[in-house]
């Protein structure tokens, strides 16, 4: 049976210093990423062996356990790309109109994210996501791992704002963090997952 794998890094450790240590993005990881990847693996084993069995009385609790590692595994493989020591700035061409268009202006999405951003209550993302429904790019919270995500969504560009991600470096401060992300977001790499979700998008909507 297939199982998940650790992707690399696409970047040194401390390629984004000085506005993530490479410390940081070692223990990022190497460990926090690779025991989502574990458990996720861990939780098909359970399955598995469940079908086999014929047993299904702890399903509940396999299926919440995939869907919380899972959840992070997939969270924090787009959580590298959307980053890059070459990054920063403002995106250009047509991602920067949908942003005047949709939030009034690329300063305006950037408040109303980190806004989103500073305002979560214990572990969770600030999530950029192209609503597949509404045809139209929506900013969320995403709770924990893998709660509290609006059906048809395709993350675009994410922000992760457990504590392990940024307390080393930045303490109990999270608007610093949220400040330092946009000098190291890929704005490149959003636009290839905007264009590619938009593709996607058109197969989500079955019409007679």
């Amino acid at each position: 049976m297939p199982v998940y794998t650790l992707p690399d890094l696409p970047y040194d450790y401390p390629a984004l210093e000085p506005y993530i240590s490479g410390r940081i993005m070692e223990l990022h990881h190497d460990k926090h990423h690779a025991a989502y990847v574990a458990g996720a693996n861990a939780a098909l084993e359970q399955l598995a062996s469940a079908r086999e069995a014929g047993d299904f009385a702890a399903v509940n609790l396999h299926e919440k356990n995939l869907a919380f590692n899972l959840g992070g595994h997939t969270n924090h493989s787009v959580f590298w790309e959307n980053l890059s020591p070459d990054g920063g700035g403002e995106p250009e061409g047509e991602l920067l109109e949908a942003f005047k268009e949709q939030f009034g202006s690329f300063t305006s999405f950037q408040e109303h994210f980190s806004a989103t951003a500073a305002g979560i209550q214990g572990s969770g993302w600030a999530v950029l996501g192209w609503d597949s429904i509404g045809q139209r790019m929506s900013v969320f919270q995403l709770f924990d791992q893998q709660s509290n995500v609006p059906a048809g969504i395709i993350p675009l560009f994410m922000l992760d704002m457990w504590e392990h991600a940024y307390y080393l470096d930045y303490l109990n401060v999270k608007a610093d963090y949220i400040e330092a992300a946009w000098n190291i977001a890929d704005w490149t790499n959003v636009a290839i997952r905007w264009d590619r979700a938009r593709v996607a998008a058109t197969g989500l909507i079955i019409k007679e």
